[in-house]
């Protein structure tokens, strides 16, 4: 089926910013270079820097300079971005963009179909939503949407004011709360892996399942967002959003249909499950820590407090490791274990699914050299990984671990898109599948404010961790007491 090539205009607040550069330029011009754009669409970048059109279409070309031939021409991409130096609290600059984007319109006949990317500051987005609907902006012949960057909040209580004042301009079918892990391949064959196979689906269960481990680690430490990063930690930064998107697209129920509403609905139904952690104690339950000084790679990184001089008495985590559970027919009594951290001896992004063992595996010498069948969905690496238990040649009847490897970026022909390449996409023909609903955004805040809160109330024993070790013990122990152990495979 032949793409939908649709006629819009994206406009892009923070049009100079990191975001921008290294992500949204990059997509756009993926897009258009596939065809899944046609002609008719237009860029306008704001920001408030004294650009020129000029200036933007440079920045455009520098930005993808990695992704075209040096005998393309390019002109016939980055003449479709335009640019107008924008203050967002300034009431004059909205009737002047409304101006540029009617004569725009007009000049691309993109039917007055109108993207509003907010990448910038998320203390701007009621504001900006406000001004958007105060000045007629929204109001067009064709369809307007708003795409939201992380955070949404720094707790639930801000997740609530900053929706009110957002859905006072737009309804929440016009609103895309974006989780680039969302637009990740893999993410999104999540659903397929289960729901296509009923090699799994029948065992997908609390009978079949003995517990499932969820990484998300970096390499790299705070770089130049400390400040932001400071303020928001591991908690915020990682679990809050990526982490708990993934539980519910593991342990959701199958839709009646491929449809945004009936997918959103069973993943909301798990958040809903999650056991909340207002009375349990939570030192039983989550582990935190800050990396202290150590080598990677053979390189030493200096400790998180060290990175900048408003970390020197941090108690922020950069590293996080919970238990989940889901109070659920399905899934009671599977521990759901989750750690993401930074400076960590690997970058991975992978769920790993431990299925229980047979009661009486004879072909072991003894339990310690058991294996249990893993099934391990490699995020980072794009691929899958079957590990079952065959005959161990030369050794009679004794078994062994065999893994069974699949690697998308293997198979010829493919060509993963880039996340923000993807949800840009969806976000301009309407789909909001992979976008994240209002319900999940506060179902995840009520998971994570107590243990936000619980920490507030002690001071924590910082630094915990060297840099380029897997976390804080406590971290092990967490699984240990369980009878587990973190697999790294």
């Amino acid at each position: 089926m032949k793409d939908i090539q649709p006629k819009v205009t994206i406009v892009i607040f923070g049009a100079t910013g990191d975001l921008a550069k290294r992500k949204l330029f990059p997509s756009i011009y993926q897009l258009f270079k596939k065809g899944k754009l046609s002609s008719h669409f237009a860029v306008v970048g704001l920001a408030r820097r004294p650009w020129t059109n000029e200036v933007l279409r440079k920045h455009v070309e520098e930005s993808i300079q990695n992704a075209f031939s040096p005998e393309e021409d390019l002109e016939e991409f980055t003449s479709h971005f335009y640019y107008q130096p924008f203050d967002v609290t300034k009431e004059d600059t909205y009737p002047q963009l409304h101006t540029l984007l009617q004569d725009l319109e007009a000049t691309y006949e993109t039917g007055g179909n109108r993207l509003f990317y907010l990448a910038m500051a998320p203390n701007f987005f009621g504001l900006i939503a406000k001004k958007l609907k105060e000045y007629g902006l929204k109001e067009t012949a064709g369809w307007t949407r708003l795409v939201i960057e992380k955070p949404f909040g720094h707790d639930l209580e801000s997740a609530k004011q900053l929706n009110s004042e957002i859905r006072e301009a737009f309804d929440e079918e016009q609103i895309f709360r974006i989780d680039h892990y969302l637009g990740k391949e893999m993410v999104q064959n999540i659903e397929v892996i289960r729901f296509a196979n009923g090699i799994f689906e029948h065992l997908w269960n609390n009978r079949f399942i003995s517990n499932i481990q969820i990484t998300l680690s970096e390499v790299l430490g705070v770089e130049d967002r400390a400040r932001y990063y400071d303020e928001s930690g591991a908690v915020r930064d990682m679990l809050q959003n990526h982490i708990l998107q993934i539980v519910a697209l593991l342990a959701m129920e199958p839709p009646i249909k491929l449809t945004t509403d009936e997918i959103r609905s069973e993943k909301i139904k798990v958040l809903r499950a999650l056991r909340k952690f207002k009375h349990e104690p939570i030192a039983d339950n989550f582990v935190r820590g800050q990396y202290d000084a150590g080598t990677i790679h053979g390189k030493s990184v200096p400790a998180y407090r060290d990175e900048a001089e408003e970390l020197a008495d941090s108690t922020t985590e950069t590293y996080v490791a919970g238990k989940l559970l889901i109070d659920n027919y399905r899934w009671a009594g599977v521990p759901i274990y989750v750690r993401t951290g930074k400076r960590m001896p690997k970058k991975s992004i992978k769920v790993i699914i431990q299925f229980k063992d047979l009661p009486m595996n004879l072909y072991f010498k003894s339990d310690k050299e058991r294996h249990p069948n893993l099934l391990t969905i490699n995020i980072q690496n794009e691929g899958l990984s079957l590990c079952l238990n065959a005959r161990k040649a030369g050794s009679g009847k004794l078994a062994e671990p065999i893994h069974l490897h699949y690697h998308q970026s293997e198979v010829p022909g493919i060509n993963t898109p880039e996340a923000y390449e993807k949800l840009l996409y969806d976000s301009m023909i309407g789909d909001a599948t992979n976008f994240t609903h209002w319900d999940e955004v506060a179902l995840s805040w009520q998971l994570v404010d107590p243990i936000l809160e619980a920490w507030s109330k002690e001071k924590p024993d910082f630094p915990n961790y060297k840099a380029g070790s897997w976390g804080p013990k406590e971290a092990d122990e967490l699984l240990a007491k369980d009878g587990f152990h973190w697999w790294d495979i």
